[in-house]
């Protein structure tokens, strides 16, 4: 089957073969988020981004393999319903960036600022701070090779714009700065999009839009 990133809540994980890395996404909650499991193909390592909700359906999609981490893209609540009763099960390392940890449900194990890395078996996810949208936003990076870049973005990128801003001028003007300074300017166009809510796109698809972005302010 050829992954297409639409899933829906209620229905099945929708899964990517990477030559080193499976990434499975499910959509849970009632907000219709996803998350995200990601697996080191050679270690069997596993990283879990976003326990959003319905802890027992992100349970039996980890089944019995191991996850070492959890990160929280973000503040908002409903993106961390499910990690308290998620990481006491697999006793996975809490993580998230420092100006959005003392909002979570319980405190995270490490903190991560922009630019750092975290293992994932024999792969690792570049950290990717994208202010505006919450102060501790994250993306995640991860530099698959031949297999292109791939972006786990949260609230701050999705298809057709930034995240929410609130209409808060300031704040929309530091989201849209990082996420053109940070990732497009960076990063190419193939570049995978994995949002943290709805479908997924890529850099590629967006680009064009940017200036009408700015204009709108949101």
């Amino acid at each position: 089957m050829t992954y297409t990133g639409d899933v829906q809540v209620g229905g099945p994980a929708d899964v990517r073969e990477l030559p080193a890395l499976t990434i499975c996404k499910l959509a849970v909650g009632p907000y219709d988020n996803n998350a995200y499991l990601l697996r080191c193909t050679a270690t069997g390592d596993g990283l879990l981004i976003d326990a959003a909700a319905e802890p027992d359906r992100l349970l039996a999609l980890i089944s019995d393999q191991p996850v070492g981490a959890i990160v929280t893209t973000h503040q908002h609540g409903d993106h961390w319903q499910a990690l308290e009763q998620v990481a006491k099960v697999t006793g996975a390392q809490v993580i998230a960036h420092p100006l959005d940890a003392p909002a979570l449900p319980l405190p995270a194990d490490r903190t991560v600022e922009h630019g750092d890395t975290i293992p994932l078996g024999d792969c690792s996810l570049e950290v990717i701070h994208l202010r505006g949208h919450t102060p501790g936003s994250i993306a995640l990076l991860y530099d698959g090779g031949e297999a292109g870049p791939h972006l786990f973005t949260g609230d701050s990128l999705f298809p057709g714009g930034v995240g929410n801003t609130w209409q808060d001028a300031e704040r929309f003007e530091q989201l849209y700065d990082d996420v053109v300074t940070r990732v497009f300017d960076r990063l190419p166009d193939e570049t995978w999009v994995y949002p943290g809510h709805g479908k997924d796109t890529t850099l590629g698809a967006e680009r064009p839009s940017l200036p009408e972005w700015k204009a709108r302010g949101w």
